[in-house]
C-alpha cells in the first residue's frame, strides 16, 4: 500500500506536539508533502523536521486545499476557522482530521457533518483523551456492563490557575470562548461517549469572569486582563431525552483544592467508576455491591505520561489513517462532535440569556 499524503494547516502548540509529531511516529502510514502557517519561520522549521523530500511550505491554506496529490489534511487553526477549512478540504476530495472543538457554533458543525456524508470523506476530530489506557479501561468496563445503566456523569475539567497565555486563547472572536471551549470539550466528550448517549433533551448554562483581572499565580505566567475577552469558568447542566443527566465544570481559574482535567465520574445502577489525575498519570477507581459490601478497587489502568500530547497524538494518528487504509470508522464520529459543539453552544446561550435551552 502506498502511503497517505498528508498536508497540515497549522503547526502552533498543538499542531506540532501533537499531530506533526504523531504524523511522524506513523511513517510507515504517510508521509508529510505540504505544512501551511502564517508564521513563514515557523512553517519551514516544522517542514525541516519533520516534511518529506518534496515538502513544501505555504502561507495559504487554498494551496493544499488545491493541491490534487494530498490525501489527507489536519486542520489545526483557529476555532473559528474549523468549519472553512475542513468544508473546503472535505468538497476537495480531501480526509479530514480536525483539532477540537469541531467547531464555534452547532451550524458550523452540522454544515461539516453534512459536507462529509454528501462527499463520502472520512471527518473525525481530535478527542485524543478516548484513546489513553485509563479511559480505554473504563470503556471496557462501562461495555462489559460493570456499572448497569449509566444515569449520572459529571464531567470535569478543572485548574486552580492555568490560563493559557500563548496564542489566542483568550480572544473570543477568534477562539470562540475559553475554558468551556477549550478543555471542557474534552471532559463532555468523555462523558457522552461513555453513557453511549448523544439524544439531549435540555441545557441550562452558567458562565463567569471573576479572575479575569487577576492573573497572580498562573503557572504559565500573568496575562492582559485588558485582552482577556472570554469567560474564566463555565458551568453546564445537562439533561438527556431518556431522564439521564450530566454536570460538566471547566475552569482556567478556580479556587479550588483539587483540580481535575479531562476527567469523569460515572454512576450506575450496579456500579461506580471515576477517573482522577495525579501529575501525569490517570487512574480509574471502580466501586460496586460485591458480596453484599461495598467495595472500591485499586486504582487501575494508569500509565506514566497517559495524557502526553505527542504519544496519545501519534495513537490518533494511527486509529484515524488505519481507518482510512481499512476502510473502517475512526474512534471519533462527527456525528458524536457535532452533539459537544451543540452542547458547548447551548450553556453560553442559556448562561446569557437565564434560561434553559431545549434540543
Amino acid at each position: 500500500m502506498s502511503k497517505f499524503r498528508v498536508g497540515i494547516i497549522g503547526v502552533g502548540f498543538i499542531g506540532t506536539l501533537k499531530h506533526l509529531e504523531g504524523l511522524a511516529g506513523n511513517a510507515d502510514l504517510c508521509d508529510v508533502v505540504a505544512v501551511c502557517d502564517f508564521d513563514p519561520t515557523r512553517a519551514e522549521t516544522a517542514k525541516d523536521k519533520f516534511g518529506s523530500a518534496d515538502c513544501y511550505v505555504t502561507a495559504d491554506w487554498h494551496d493544499l486545499v488545491n493541491d490534487a496529490s494530498i490525501d489527507v489534511i489536519y486542520v489545526c487553526t483557529w476555532n473559528i476557522s474549523h468549519c472553512e477549512i475542513t468544508c473546503a478540504a472535505l468538497e476537495a476530495g480531501k480526509h479530514v482530521m480536525c483539532e477540537k472543538p469541531m467547531a464555534v457554533t452547532g451550524a458550523d458543525a452540522r454544515k461539516m457533518v453534512e459536507t462529509a456524508k454528501r462527499t463520502g470523506k472520512t471527518l473525525t476530530i481530535g478527542y485524543q483523551n478516548r484513546l489513553r489506557q485509563d479511559t480505554q479501561f473504563l470503556r471496557g468496563v462501562v461495555d462489559a456492563g460493570e456499572l448497569g445503566e449509566v444515569y449520572v456523569a459529571k464531567a470535569h475539567a478543572v485548574r486552580r490557575r492555568g490560563v493559557p497565555t500563548w496564542g489566542v486563547f483568550t480572544d473570543k472572536e477568534k477562539q470562540g470562548g475559553g475554558p468551556l471551549i477549550d478543555i471542557g470539550t474534552h471532559a463532555l466528550d468523555l462523558a457522552l461517549w461513555f453513557m453511549g448517549n448523544y439524544e439531549v433533551d435540555s441545557v441550562t448554562g452558567s458562565v463567569f469572569e471573576k479572575l479575569r483581572d487577576k492573573p497572580e499565580g498562573n503557572p504559565g505566567g500573568g496575562w492582559d486582563p485588558a485582552t482577556f475577552s472570554v469567560e474564566d469558568s463555565a458551568f453546564g447542566y445537562i439533561r438527556m431525552k431518556n431522564g439521564a443527566v450530566i454536570f460538566l465544570e471547566a475552569a482556567w481559574a478556580l479556587n479550588v483544592k483539587n483540580p481535575r482535567e479531562a476527567a469523569v465520574t460515572l454512576i450506575g445502577t450496579e456500579g461506580g467508576a471515576e477517573i482522577d489525575r495525579k501529575g501525569n498519570e490517570y487512574e480509574v477507581t471502580v466501586n460496586k455491591v460485591l458480596a453484599n459490601r461495598m467495595i472500591v478497587s485499586d486504582p487501575g489502568a494508569s500509565a506514566p505520561d497517559s495524557g502526553n500530547f505527542t504519544t496519545l497524538g501519534t495513537l490518533e494518528t494511527k486509529q484515524f489513517l488505519e481507518a482510512l487504509r481499512d476502510g473502517t470508522q475512526p474512534i471519533v464520529l462527527p456525528e458524536q462532535a457535532c452533539v459537544v459543539t451543540e452542547v458547548l453552544e447551548a450553556i453560553y446561550a442559556s448562561a446569557a440569556s437565564g434560561e434553559p435551552v431545549r434540543f
